[in-house]
């Protein structure tokens, strides 16, 4: 019985690492980037050797970019004195995509878990204290999962920047725009009642 070659093998088995491909979706993945080489294939193994050069964290927030500012952090217009607290880049960019904020981020890079091991010094949140002192920071807004280890993290970061005098906020939790009622979890059913406005 003969399979693909060592090569086509050993890119199988590197794809099937990615979050979402299992050795399937990943032997389909690369068996459509080997129908496609010169289209395809070619330009994505040349984008990805450029940013595994290039590609770096920003000193400022954590973010990704390929300079040692990010765009965000090297904005003079997003100096608002308002800092987005995120656990990962993706939530950054997910941020990012909504438009809304106009201010600058801070990676934490996960969050507190004992059950993993993970203490404040893992984190990013001793770089966000020195953020607050040193960069004038009127608010902080913490936009951390709704997870155990996320109200956790928001939690100590709030203990930790109390003294500072800053103003902590986080994003409103319950039903998004769009949801219904029958489709929600009892948790998120919960965090809508308990952020109810007037109307």
């Amino acid at each position: 019985m003969s399979g693909p070659p060592r090569e086509i093998d050993a890119l199988i088995a590197l794809m099937a690492r990615l979050p979402g491909l299992g050795p399937r979706s990943a032997r389909r993945a690369v068996l459509h980037l080997l129908k496609r080489r010169d289209t395809v294939m070619a330009p994505l193994a040349q984008a990805m050797a450029t940013v595994a050069l290039t590609a770096q964290d920003c000193r400022v927030c954590g973010n990704v970019g390929t300079t040692d500012l990010c765009p965000v952090c090297d904005d003079p217009r997003r100096a608002t004195g308002e800092i987005c607290v995120v656990e990962t880049v993706a939530d950054l960019w997910a941020m990012e995509r909504g438009g809304a904020f106009k201010g600058r981020y801070h990676v934490l890079g996960g969050t507190l878990s004992a059950l993993d091991a993970i203490g404040p010094e893992d984190l990013r949140i001793p770089d966000l204290a020195d953020r607050v002192q040193a960069e004038g920071v009127t608010e902080v807004i913490l936009a951390l999962n709704a997870t155990v280890d996320g109200q956790t993290t928001a939690h100590y970061i709030a203990d930790a920047l109390a003294a500072s005098g800053v103003q902590i906020s986080s994003l409103a939790q319950g039903v998004p725009v769009g949801g219904e009622l029958d489709y929600l979890d009892d948790g998120t059913i919960g965090a809508a009642l308990r952020a109810r406005r007037k109307v």
